[in-house]
């Protein structure tokens, strides 16, 4: 069946909507409502499909559309609710159970027939967090349910005027509720005003006067101060006192009036030193060990911890970016977890995000993008070189949640690579005009071939998990919530480390580099394609520039791939 997806961006919801209906056997193109209802039009026109799916739409589908095609909107809420920020009144009403319903477009907002709904679990995570998580899974769900009633035609949505259906009309969640009043709110409150807001719109504050959103909450257990003071800084992050206890904030974004020409998030110390004009001196680093004790509870993105012979170096970065800092911090972390005597080394976050690679919207703030550009890519291949000359012990990738770019590199330099079956992953680098690093042309022939290299990088195309094992870029699919997933790569890492065949197979591995290594070096991958991109990250005039701006500033899109062009597949 032939499915047009509509969308404001081609966000992971829309992303991993495309690659399950393409797994299921659909046609599936996409179009952008980003430019307005004449590409809707004409996309409809063109396409003629049999169904209209909209994952994530601000704007109201064309009348002419929606009457002449079935359409289907998929909303964050459970049936009969309205309005337009269900998941976070889900997070501010503390809700341990939400929906999504899938129900027909009509003039009234969230008001047509639902054609499927799914309820999802509300762990106490981020807005976005949520969103790529749970939200996900239960909206795919609803909407291969709603495809398959729609096929079977059989089928009689349920009117929401049904007295069964509850309506509740909830208004957007604005600044005024977001507020933080610092003197009066405790930690509890402020963690939820602030995962409320993540990513999406921040909170709005005030810090060394100026306007800044807060993005991103995590507890601290230890340190305290007055009320709305900042008391230190760590990683990027900066601590600030409740009224009682305090919280991390890893990322600020200036408000745009603010005086900062760099109007976006990054890491909040960078902010803060942008308005100061120095690194928060009077701040202190509080550093942790990369072996924190489990029982504290604090913001680290990085940590390590050991149970017997495996080894667990996770990491959680915001977006999935990783800075120059992040990832040499990371390479630390990774020789730090070589020192120890373990068997198999899990790599990977808990929940959410993999790695996207390099951090752009770092490199954008930076007052020479190329050579910060440069400098980013350089520390992301030595930690892909660590992981690719690591021959005494299994090195395992686990992805929880999606992985683009040379963070799906990243993922591809261990010897294993698992996925939550919910994974997307987006192994190109092309639609941000870069030709890629991290030795991505040792690694992904060796997994996939020439042929599927040349596809997988010049189509510039989302893979689901599922397809992603079918070529080979993925060894396990983990079937597992991204609540539990954690706790399932900790069961297979311990099997592995239990059989007694793993020192032949480690031997094996060593023998195996030695022969990758004389038939094409390590070296001369990295070399030929270092080459290629300082070409691009120092010539001026190349897209990538304006391609990187317009994406962290959020600007119309000046890429020249065009979704409707490009993504159709079936």
């Amino acid at each position: 069946m032939n499915i047009l997806l509509v969308a404001t961006a081609f966000n992971s919801l829309t992303q991993r909507l495309y690659v399950e209906l393409s797994d299921h056997g659909h046609r599936v193109e996409v179009v952008l409502a980003a430019h307005g209802s004449d590409p809707i039009r004409a996309a409809a026109r063109a396409s003629q499909p049999a169904l209209v799916v909209a994952p994530m739409l601000k704007s109201a589908l064309p009348e002419d559309v929606w009457r002449e095609h079935t359409c289907l909107i998929v909303h964050p809420g459970p049936p009969g609710d309205r309005g337009p920020s269900a998941l976070d009144w889900a997070i501010h009403e503390h809700a341990p159970r939400w929906g999504v319903t899938v129900l027909q477009a009509e003039a009234a907002m969230d008001a047509g027939a639902i054609w499927a709904a799914e309820p999802f679990s509300v762990p106490p995570v981020g807005k976005s967090d949520l969103y790529r998580g749970e939200y996900a899974d239960a909206a795919v769900s609803a909407v291969l349910t709603a495809v398959q009633r729609f096929t079977e035609g059989t089928h009689k949505p349920l009117p929401q005027t049904d007295p069964s259906v509850t309506v509740v009309w909830r208004n957007a969640f604005r600044q005024e509720l977001r507020r933080i009043d610092w003197h009066r709110d405790d930690t509890h409150t402020v963690l939820q005003k602030l995962r409320a807001a993540d990513s999406h719109p921040g909170v709005l504050d005030e810090l060394l006067g100026r306007e800044v959103f807060l993005h991103g909450g995590h507890p601290e257990d230890q340190l305290r101060g007055h009320p709305g003071e900042l008391l230190a800084k760590r990683a990027g992050a900066v601590c600030r006192a409740t009224s009682d206890g305090a919280v991390w904030i890893p990322e600020l974004r200036p408000r745009k009036n603010s005086g900062d020409p760099a109007p976006f998030r990054r890491p909040a110390t960078s902010v803060l030193a942008a308005f100061t004009g120095s690194d928060t001196p009077d701040l202190p680093e509080k550093h942790l060990p990369f072996d924190v004790p489990a029982n504290r509870r604090t913001w680290t993105d990085i940590r390590y911890r050991q149970h017997g012979d495996v080894g667990f170096l996770s990491f959680s970065f915001p977006g999935g970016a990783m800075s120059t800092r992040q990832c040499r911090r990371l390479l630390a972390a990774y020789r730090f977890a070589l020192s120890r005597p373990s068997r198999v080394l899990v790599l990977g976050g808990t929940r959410d995000f993999f790695s996207n690679g390099i951090h752009l919207n770092v490199i954008e703030a930076a007052p020479d993008p190329g050579r910060e550009s440069w400098a980013n890519l350089s520390a992301m291949d030595d930690l892909v070189e660590a992981i690719l000359l690591t021959s005494d012990r299994l090195v395992v990738a686990a992805l929880c949640g999606n992985a683009a770019a040379g963070g799906a590199m990243l993922a591809l330099a261990a010897d294993e690579v698992w996925c939550r079956t919910g994974t997307v992953l987006n192994p190109h680098y092309r639609r941000m005009g870069l030709y890629g690093s991290e030795y991505w042309t040792y690694t992904l022939p060796l997994r996939v071939g020439p042929e599927q290299t040349e596809r997988l990088t010049n189509d510039a195309l989302p893979v689901s998990a599922a397809q992603a094992e079918r070529l080979g870029l993925v060894d396990r699919l983990v079937p597992a919530s991204p609540q539990d997933f954690a706790a399932e790569t900790r069961r297979l890492a311990y099997e592995i480390a239990a059989d007694p065949g793993l020192p032949s197979r480690l031997a094996a591995k060593a023998d195996a580099h030695a022969a990758k290594e004389h038939a094409r070096s390590l070296a001369s991958c990295r070399n030929a394609e270092l080459a290629r991109m300082h070409a691009i990250f120092f010539d001026p005039h190349s897209p990538y520039h304006a391609l990187r701006s317009a994406f962290v500033r959020k600007a119309p899109s000046v890429s020249p791939f065009p979704l409707t062009e490009t993504l159709a597949r079936g």
